[in-house]
């Protein structure tokens, strides 16, 4: 996955000669392999990897022949590759990344280099948001993973079951299937504490008539997939079946609401109205959605305060909850593609099937 291209062909509108990326996940997206100790730089005619004996072989698969690959050693410092790669490319107007780089070494790199820094974060922010078809198709397949851990972790779940067991479960299950690893930390809270959106799994007891709510993620190709699933232990209240077939139909009314061009918070307020007319506004305390891709958090937000226009072919979450403390709560999660045309759902598990044995 080489995403250069799309750098480059963005320099001369941002008034850039070059952009220095250092950003572990931007890095990644721009050359398709991360690299922890060393540098990208992305001129207008030509791109470096820099990176050193560990990583070298990988490097090199990874940029094809996109970029050059160099290795930095003791007799080849880092900085004295990216000095010469500049000064190959006859850079005046560098960009980094503002949001990345601390003060301290924003500072140290513009004296060591002897150039003024230039703002890149928005060019690489905005490009990241708009997915190509390779990386929607690396997060389809994350996805994927994912709801195949569900399907199996559905048929293990038990009275008596802690938290933590169930989230053992799923995460021993994304890897069986394929997962690179967690695209975060997995949310399983049973019973009082799925009131709590960002509870973590502990020692409590799965008993009959509980709320599950699991909240997970795989990673493919370093690409992110998210989902929740509130699901009831053998049989659910009126109240409960009340409260997520609410949630639900908000879901579904954000879902309707999202496409490209749209404001984050217009999307939030259509999945918000359903639950606020149903008398439960109060206990709807986050945002709609989240973009996603290698950060599992990324922006453009669908939130109240969205202020951005959703991008075409971004992938954002859909996931709305009702939280009633001490008794319980119910968020359903699914990611969506955004199209001109409206939200494509690429999450296929079921989310009306309620009640599991």
């Amino acid at each position: 996955m080489n995403n250069i291209a799309r750098i480059q062909a963005k320099l001369a509108e941002n008034h850039l000669d070059a952009v220095l990326i250092f950003d572990e996940k931007n890095q990644r997206f721009a050359a398709g392999f991360p690299f922890t100790d060393g540098a990208v730089i992305v001129g207008r005619e030509k791109a470096w990897l820099l990176t050193d004996s560990r990583y070298i072989e990988a490097a090199e698969k990874a940029a094809g022949d996109c970029a050059e690959v160099q290795m930095f050693d003791r007799q080849h410092p880092l900085m004295g590759l990216i000095k010469a790669a500049l000064a190959e490319a006859g850079v005046e107007k560098l960009g980094a990344e503002e949001e990345s780089l601390s003060h301290g070494r924003w500072a140290n790199l513009e004296k060591l280099l002897g150039l003024e820094f230039q703002s890149a974060q928005e060019l690489l922010r905005t490009l990241r948001a708009s997915k190509t078809e390779e990386e929607i198709q690396s997060m389809i397949a994350a996805q994927r993973i994912s709801e195949k851990a569900l399907e199996e972790v559905l048929q293990i779940i038990r009275p008596g079951m802690t938290e933590r067991e169930v989230m053992a479960e799923l995460v021993y299950h994304m890897l069986r299937n394929g997962s690179e690893g967690n695209s975060f930390d997995p949310i399983v809270v049973t019973g009082a504490n799925t009131s709590m959106p960002h509870g973590v799994p502990g020692d409590t007891v799965i008993q009959a008539g509980d709320f599950i709510t699991m909240d997970f993620g795989s990673l493919k190709n370093g690409y992110c997939s998210d989902m929740t699933r509130t699901v009831a232990v053998g049989y659910a209240t009126e109240e409960m079946k009340n409260v997520y077939d609410i949630v639900l139909k908000a879901q579904l009314a954000g879902i309707a609401a999202a496409r490209s061009g749209v404001l984050g918070k217009e999307i939030d307020a259509a999945a918000r109205k359903v639950i606020t007319e149903a008398g439960y506004g109060p206990y709807f305390g986050h945002g709609f959605g989240h973009s996603l891709g290698l950060d599992i958090h990324e922006p453009p937000f669908a939130g109240p305060t969205g202020n951005v226009p959703m991008a075409e072919n971004d992938l954002c979450s859909a996931e709305p909850g009702i939280y009633l403390p001490g008794k319980f709560g119910v968020r359903i999660e699914d990611v969506m593609i955004i199209r001109s045309t409206g939200a494509e759902v690429i999450t296929k598990a079921p989310k009306r099937e309620l009640i599991v044995l």
